[in-house]
């Protein structure tokens, strides 16, 4: 399992530029002008760790499979897209498809690029855009409870509970706040996440900053990382510009421009571990000599769960799964070397598996 991010913003702020050289293709027309990108651009990448290619060398792996992070580059959206503005109805339905929300924000000045609303102000942009969701959400919520009414007269425990979960994002919504800041009992979490609410998604907030300014950002990315801290957000800085020359290189000549720049590290990788953080996921590993594999799984996943995201036979049969620490597997050698030194743990049903575990299921077929 990977996530699902769908890039947004608004027109001109360097979306498509960002989609095409995180993905690497030419899919997303990036043009200076308001919605070059008519349908959503869909593009899988591999999320880059280190800790898998050292598995798969002390392995002797002959296949090195990654696990994916799909990015979705939405068209921009611009004021009035909850009111069908633009295209808005269109775009709406694509975010609400999405595990989370890389809002674009444009944090460069350049007087050859168009801002739709006629200046720079990314704080702006993003109140522009959270306002258009909210009302998106607002609209939905009220069409939705006029709809439970009668399943409530009819003691329907389903509808009731719907509708008080709705009636508590629609007093935020009205209150200037999103449905994502409401903090719902678990009972209540996966009624919660059914309704899908535009404004319960995570917003990552990506700042969209000039090649110079890559490593530190600038005045206006500080406003930005100021805005998403007080929401409880996050921000994380980015040079479009600077991951589009990347795309285009071999990895060392990109590891030798990422250090004349003075960055450590690619755009996508600080985007990715942002994305990870923010929707609280991990890793675990899988590792033979065929293949040393990466999954993707939820923090505090039970291990039949973590065996289910391979195949559901693994959950269902699971009998238990053999368990080594990602560092005991490095430094001790291999699984041969950590078995022998005790290192390999049999755990059960109730185990949590941890970020970096290289594991191997027991399952009833």
């Amino acid at each position: 399992m990977g996530f699902k991010m769908g890039i947004v913003g608004l027109p001109n702020v360097g979306k498509s530029t960002l989609f095409n050289a995180l993905t690497r293709t030419a899919a997303a027309q990036a043009a200076n002008f308001p919605f070059c990108t008519i349908e959503p651009n869909v593009g899988e990448v591999a999320v880059p760790d280190a800790r898998l290619d050292k598995l798969a060398e002390i392995a002797g792996s002959k296949q090195i499979i990654p696990t994916r992070m799909t990015f979705v580059d939405i068209a921009g959206l611009v004021k009035g897209a909850s009111k069908g503005e633009g295209l808005g109805n269109q775009f709406l339905a694509n975010i609400r498809e999405t595990d989370a929300i890389a809002h674009v924000l444009r944090c460069f000045e350049d007087g050859d690029v168009t801002h739709v609303e006629g200046r720079v102000d990314p704080v702006a942009d993003a109140e522009t855009i959270d306002t258009e969701l909210m009302l998106a959400d607002l609209e939905s919520i009220e069409k939705r409870r006029a709809g439970l009414v009668r399943k409530i007269k009819g003691n329907d425990k389903d509808a009731a509970q719907q509708d008080r979960l709705l009636a508590l994002a629609q007093a935020a919504i009205e209150d200037g706040k999103p449905a994502r800041t409401i903090k719902v009992d678990e009972d209540d979490a996966k009624a919660w996440r059914m309704l899908q609410l535009l404004t319960t998604k995570p917003v990552l907030y990506v700042c969209n900053v000039g090649e110079s300014e890559a490593a530190e950002g600038n005045a206006l990315s500080a406003k930005v990382a100021e805005m998403a801290a007080a929401q409880g957000n996050s921000a994380v800085i980015i040079s479009a510009q600077i991951e589009e020359e990347i795309s285009q290189l071999e990895a060392d000549e990109a590891e030798m421009f990422l250090t004349e720049m003075g960055l450590d590290e690619a755009g996508l990788d600080r985007l990715i571990r942002a994305g990870y953080e923010l929707l609280h996921l991990e890793t675990y590993f899988t590792v033979g000599p065929k293949e040393a594999r990466a999954w993707t799984i939820k923090q505090g996943t039970s291990a039949p769960k973590a065996a289910g995201v391979i195949h559901g036979d693994f959950e269902k049969g699971f009998i238990r799964a053999e368990t080594i620490a990602y560092d005991d597997f490095v430094n001790l050698g291999g699984e041969g070397p950590a078995k022998e030194a005790g290192k390999m743990r049999a755990e059960g049903k109730a185990y949590t598996v941890k970020d970096g575990d290289v594991l191997h299921f027991l399952f009833n077929t």
